[in-house]
């Protein structure tokens, strides 16, 4: 179940945790928070949410390839 927990965490989105890791505050905590505000707002902070998760993605794709050109080629 741990193993699925970190799956989740990391390779799905991580934005939580990134965000945590980021400014000092546990993820869980962050994570509380985003719940509460998204029932607030109805669900909106969702599509911030799926937007920073996909610029992390193109971040860690981006550092891929400084990292290994030719792989990729």
């Amino acid at each position: 179940m741990n193993r699925f927990r970190q799956f989740i965490e990391w390779q799905a989105f991580g934005v939580c945790t990134a965000i945590g890791e980021r400014l000092g505050i546990a993820t869980s905590r962050i994570r509380t928070w985003f719940i509460y505000v998204s029932f607030l707002t109805m669900g909106s902070p969702l599509i911030i949410y799926f937007i920073v998760a996909f610029w992390m993605n193109i971040k860690r794709y981006i550092w891929s390839l400084r990292r290994n050109p030719l792989k990729y080629q």
